[in-house]
């Protein structure tokens, strides 16, 4: 599976376009944010990217440091010769989810988190994050006002403008199940739906593997599990 995977990389436009010339000055780790609060440095991304060690490469798919960027894209606008290392990420996260590498550090096995309440959201509601969904039982830390929020939303939702649950166009509007056939459409022509299926096979081994039930227990746990190891 490894062998092809400086092939894969290469062949991706993202990386094409966010690497070119770097010269390991370290202007991307000075700027970038999570940087200064992770264990996490970009330039030395860079340089293991650029050295074409597969081993290291692997390693990278393996771990927690891909995981950190933000996407800011900060190390694009500073960088001397132009490259941008978050580009260079987000193909390096890709490949780790195709692989099924991602299931083995902590931050990775959060993709499962992310392709369940937000990735199916989308397929499910039309929506990456509605109300109905984001419930205060399961996000508390959203404190009191979201919960009189949820309780009122239908009055409180229209004298912000909003059309709760009704046709037309609005925000929090009744999407509608041709709209939602559509966009499955879409996920299945461009291999959405076939990511998301790797995404949850890799999760379910993953799940076996730690012995946590994958229906009930392996959600919650990916979505809540910190080890705190990450900061610097």
């Amino acid at each position: 599976m490894i062998e092809n995977i400086l092939d894969r990389l290469k062949a991706d436009i993202r990386f094409q376009e966010g690497l070119t010339s770097c010269m390991n000055c370290g202007i991307c780790t000075a700027i970038c944010p999570a940087a200064e609060f992770y264990k996490y440095d970009p330039r030395v991304i860079c340089n293991i990217v650029q050295s074409r060690n597969i081993n290291e490469i692997e390693q990278l798919l393996k771990g927690d440091e891909i995981w950190y960027c933000g996407q800011c894209m900060s190390c694009k606008t500073r960088c001397p010769r132009g490259n941008a290392v978050g580009m260079v990420i987000t193909v390096l996260r890709k490949l780790s989810q195709e692989t099924g590498y991602f299931v083995e550090s902590e931050k990775g096995r959060q993709q499962f988190a992310i392709e369940k309440a937000v990735g199916q959201n989308i397929i499910n509601q039309g929506y990456c994050v509605h109300p109905d969904i984001a419930t205060y039982e399961n996000h508390p830390e959203q404190g009191p006002v979201w919960k009189w929020y949820l309780d009122n939303i239908e009055e409180l939702s229209t004298k912000m403008g909003a059309i709760y649950k009704q046709r037309g166009a609005g925000a929090l509007r009744d999407v509608g199940e041709e709209n939602l056939d559509e966009i499955k459409k879409i996920f299945e022509v461009t291999g959405g739906m076939a990511f998301y299926d790797n995404i949850e096979q890799a999760s379910q081994k993953a799940a076996e593997e730690l012995g946590v039930d994958f229906q009930e227990e392996y959600f919650m746990k990916v979505y809540s599990e910190n080890s705190g190891n990450h900061n610097r």
